[in-house]
């Protein structure tokens, strides 16, 4: 499953969504993470309801299940929800390498629902609705 993080420093969660200046991407399952890439926003990153900035930040995470953020805004929460993506915010700066491996954790044992529902987002499943006269 892909997990994206927000981050100013590109090691740990420490950055408000649409502030963001980096937003990292990691592959994570039950034996481990591996890196995939960090999609780099420039430019105008206050916080100014300009929802623009939004675009190329939901268009970055599109594919993952999770994004953790230091604080995520209404409109951003919504347009990431809707995308079937789940938001989690952390409380204080924390290392994207410690979030991996508390979530790797999770996934050995057995995940509470959302996680699950959210694990199969990318599966598609497939049917047999043939009769078996």
């Amino acid at each position: 499953m892909k997990v994206a993080f927000a981050t100013q420093d590109k090691q740990r969660v420490d950055a408000h969504f649409g502030w963001a200046k980096h937003i990292a991407i990691y592959e994570v399952g039950k034996e481990g993470s591996s890196y995939i890439e960090t999609f780099d926003f420039g430019g105008k990153l206050d916080e100014d309801g300009d929802e623009d900035k939004l675009a190329p930040k939901l268009e970055a995470i599109h594919d993952v299940a999770i994004v953790y953020v230091a604080a995520i805004g209404g409109s951003a929460a919504a347009r990431v929800v809707a995308s079937k993506i789940h938001p989690i915010k952390v409380s204080q700066p924390e290392p994207i390498m410690d979030i991996l491996e508390k979530l790797q954790d999770v996934l050995k044992g057995t995940p509470p629902p959302w996680l699950r529902k959210v694990m199969t987002k990318d599966q598609t499943r497939e049917f047999d609705f043939e009769d078996e006269a």
